[in-house]
């Protein structure tokens, strides 16, 4: 399940929907740490103590980078997927050298081997406090939107600059849970010096590629190791996943806890209707320019495709499950229930007389859905960035808007430039990450077109922008004229501010300026016009919600902690039963069933270590726990905490997790615990990180 969504990532954050329908449908549920789902586990005869939830919540581990992971050895050891590190190790890699981590794998044989990743932050949760009296006094009753966003947003900046801490890498982040009915204060422990350990060649790690991504049965080893270090040293991590060393069985209760990145779960119908009328469709034709623009320029040379692959195998990743939703949206059945779970509430707010704002709540966030309609393509081509779709312009407006930004107020900046956050703001804007000027302008002279068709060539800002030239050209002049892929320039304009910034006359920070009020108003908008008042409409269901079946729910996914569970169980697919298990044998079988070719190419070492293998070892399993995209990474545990498999992906039914969860059919993927060790052991001969996982390390 690739985790990051590089489309709309601006618009995909701001869109906090309500809570999931009651009652729950089996193991449904993506839970609070402080609201675990204790009634809901009574029927497996397990009751989550205390101390097991704290010691599974400091165990866990978020990527910023999108994706989950844990910590599994007391010595800073955390383990995530292959897909989830792709990033990191594409970063670290040498092209001059012909050195490709992502594609040839990885090994420390010792610490002084391990290499430092480029900008990458980890997350532990470490505090949950409820602040959700404090926000909503801020905003006095009746308050109108843009007001009403503007206090509430300083308040949240107020809270979380209050219990952030820079010197002791403390990170605070007000979260809006029931979408805005609670407002919980995280507090994390930060981690930036993280290094790769492990990882396995890229072909066994994504084996069966994008045919068989969001399939089942599957043959996977998607796996990567890292390191947390503080003070040049590894941490002592005492919270930390013990290895079961038998791994999990049919019908066995198992836990999963990650990081869901979003659910629309109790979008109303309304809500529904524009994803299925407008949203999605929208969304899919960008995700199928950008796919073929990045598999054709990467067909070209295998130096283009190490470049591009990432990125086009999360846009793959992002239309093959929107693919997936939209079918579920276009499902009667789905549609039907939820026409039901909604006339229920409304039925409830009539009879009981519940408040003016949820009587016409419902009224509001039609009226908001219209007004997204009217501004998504200005705000995807200029908020979002899809009209200039490349890493250099995101460079430069960080720049551009961190000078205009920081002069103010805390509580009256742009909510990513708040003081708790600009920590982690600057270790990302300077890494060393390498930046490729090929790419670049092929990326963005991609994105100015888009910009062209989306508000039209004869806009009077899209004149501006092109000046004269063609996409290409403009994006060539602007690509080889701009200073930003420099780091040290990049530092330089931070700390000068808006005097260097002026100063600087650099291209594409100039672009940036000028489409920056345009992009500022259609936010502002957004913000006022959108999400504002859908943030009030949700907080008055939320409350009525509350009143009709009580507070044991759980909220949407925010990429937020949180707790899951189900059984190991397969399913019913044409008719046919799908064993819950995968074993190493039947990985030998798919690839020669494909000829061995393709992304079913098994590497050089697994097919000369196949007679050292046992065959009949479980390789991939699928359960029944509540996930989605974020969860890659995520742990698979039992009833004692130990450690029983990794979380990858999910099956094709599952897609339609994002809106109402189902378990008939729908499973969540994993690596199997004992497939791990077995590999590590007998294809990797790296005995002394199985010593490290199972304990027995000197």
């Amino acid at each position: 399940m690739r985790s990051r969504i590089l489309v709309l990532a601006f618009v995909a954050t701001v869109l906090g929907l309500v809570m999931t329908s009651d009652p729950l449908f089996g193991d449904e549920g993506m839970w609070l740490f402080n609201n675990p789902p204790v009634a809901q586990l009574k029927k497996y005869n397990f009751d989550p103590t205390q101390k097991w939830l704290d010691h599974v919540r400091l165990s866990s581990v978020r990527f910023n980078s999108g994706g989950s992971g844990s910590f599994v050895s007391p010595h800073g050891l955390v383990m995530t997927n292959h897909h989830v590190g792709a990033g990191d190790l594409e970063k670290v890699s040498d092209p001059k050298k012909n050195i490709n981590y992502l594609r040839d794998g990885f090994r420390a044989k010792n610490p002084s081997e391990e290499i430092k990743c480029k900008g990458l932050e980890l997350n532990v949760l470490t505090g949950i406090k409820d602040v959700t009296a404090e926000v909503e006094k801020a905003v006095p009753m009746g308050t109108p939107a843009a007001a009403a966003f503007k206090l509430r947003q300083s308040k949240i900046a107020e809270l979380e600059k209050g219990s952030a801490d820079d010197e002791k890498n403390i990170r605070a982040d007000v979260v809006t849970l029931y979408a805005g009915g609670m407002y919980n204060l995280y507090t994390y422990k930060k981690y930036t010096d993280i290094r790769i350990v492990f990882a396995p060649e890229k072909p066994i790690a994504f084996f069966g590629g994008d045919p068989d991504n969001f399939e089942y049965p599957r043959f996977d080893l998607d796996i990567c190791f890292f390191r947390v270090y503080e003070n040049d040293k590894p941490i002592n991590s005492e919270n930390y996943l013990r290895w079961s060393p038998h791994g999990s069985s049919v019908d066995e209760l198992v836990f999963v806890s990650g990081h869901p990145g979003r659910t629309n779960r109790a979008n109303t119908i309304d809500e529904l209707k524009y994803l299925r009328n407008l949203g999605y469709p929208y969304l899919l034709n960008r995700l199928n320019r950008l796919e073929v623009l990045l598999g054709a320029w990467g067909g070209r040379s295998e130096q283009n495709m190490e470049r591009a692959e990432e990125e086009l195998f999360s846009i793959q990743n992002s239309r093959k499950a929107r693919v997936g939703g939209l079918a579920g949206l276009m499902d009667p059945a789905l549609m039907n229930r939820k026409v039901k779970e909604e006339e229920r509430l409304k039925a409830f707010i009539a009879s009981k007389q519940q408040s003016a704002e949820a009587a016409s709540a419902y009224d509001v966030i039609a009226k908001a859905e219209k007004i997204r309609a009217e501004i998504i393509k200005e705000m995807t081509v200029l908020e979002s960035g899809g009209g200039f779709n490349c890493e250099s312009f995101s460079i430069a407006r960080t720049l551009a808007r961190a000078a205009e930004e920081l002069p103010k107020p805390n509580g009256e900046r742009l909510r990513e430039f708040g003081d708790a956050r600009l920590d982690s703001l600057k270790k990302q804007l300077f890494s060393d990450a390498p930046i490729y000027e090929d790419f670049e302008t092929l990326k963005l002279a991609d994105g100015l077109q888009f910009l062209a068709i989306t508000l039209g060539p004869d806009s009077d800002l899209v004149q501006k922008v092109l000046a004269g030239k063609s996409p290409r050209e403009r994006a060539y002049d602007l690509i080889s004229g701009t200073k930003v892929r420099d780091v040290e320039f990049r530092k330089k304009m931070f700390e000068g501010g808006k005097a260097a910034v002026d100063a600087a006359k650099d291209p594409m920070i100039e672009l940036t300026r000028l489409v920056d009020p345009a992009a500022r108003t259609v936010r502002k908008r957004f913000e006022n016009e959108v999400e504002e008042p859908k943030r009030q409409a949700h907080s008055a269901l939320a409350k009525a919600k509350f009143a009709m079946d009580g507070d044991k729910v759980y909220p949407d996914a925010t990429f937020t902690l949180r707790l899951a569970f189900g059984t190991v169980k397969g399913y019913k697919e044409d008719g046919k039963d799908v064993p819950p298990f995968t074993t190493m044998e039947g990985l030998y079988t798919r690839s020669a069933e494909q000829g061995n070719k393709g992304p079913f190419e098994l590497p050089k070492r697994w097919i000369e270590k196949k007679d050292k293998l046992d065959l009949n070892t479980p390789f991939n399993f699928v359960c029944t726990a509540d996930i989605i995209g974020g969860n890659s990474g995520s742990p698979v545990i039992n009833r004692n905490a130990e450690l029983v498999g990794i979380i990858f992906d999910g099956n094709i039914q599952s897609l339609v997790l994002d809106f109402i969860f189902d378990q008939e059919t729908a499973r969540a993927v994993s690596v199997d615990s004992r497939a791990i060790i077995e590999a590590l052991r007998k294809v990797y001969d790296a005995n002394d990180l199985v010593d490290e996982l199972t304990g027995k390390a000197k």
